[in-house]
């Protein structure tokens, strides 16, 4: 199957190609994604397959802080990774997560992402680790823990090297989901 890969950011993305990245989001995730999910994808790097009936697969990686062990790390924060239907199990998710590594690698300290049970395989497939410690968020009211994220964070360390899971993770604020 055919696909042309387009890597650009969310500033060089037409109305129409945000039109049909939420439209596949709203599709993959039977329409669950709030407004909010939805901007957390943006602002960054978005990789877009295509083929023959559109557009095929997206993800993208946004920059976010991360404090581990006492140094706030700049992170690739992945977001919004989806599949058409009709192509799924074709290897095109794995083609846009190693776009987005390839991104990771060369601009940030640390990978990052929040993993559905459904999603994770693709994730561990390819070296994510699962976070085995604490996760925490700088909110407006100081720090507070996300008991509800530990499991489903994942990791790739990128510059920082090997993260201790003795310490915790501290993502930085955002509204809607935090992690």
């Amino acid at each position: 199957m055919p696909t042309d890969l387009r890597l650009a950011h969310t500033a060089d993305l037409e109305p129409r190609e945000l039109r049909s990245v939420r439209a596949l989001l709203d599709e993959a995730f039977d329409g669950a994604l709030s407004d909010e999910d939805f901007d957390h994808g943006l602002g960054g790097m978005h990789v877009l397959l295509y083929d023959g009936g559109g557009l095929a697969a997206h993800g993208s990686v946004v920059q976010r802080r991360v404090r581990h062990r006492g140094r706030w790390l700049r992170t690739g924060y992945v977001e919004a990774v989806a599949v058409r239907a009709d192509v799924r199990r074709t290897g095109l998710g794995g083609r846009v997560t190693a776009e987005l590594e390839r991104v990771i690698a060369r601009a940030y300290d640390l990978g990052a992402l929040s993993a559905s049970d459904e999603g994770a395989p693709l994730y561990t497939a390819r070296g994510w680790q699962p976070w085995a410690g604490r996760v925490h968020a700088l909110s407006p009211d100081g720090i507070v823990r996300l008991p509800e994220e530990e499991g489903g964070l994942y990791v790739r360390p990128a510059l920082a090297g090997p993260l201790d899971p003795a310490g915790e993770l501290v993502l930085d604020w955002r509204d809607g989901d935090v992690a």
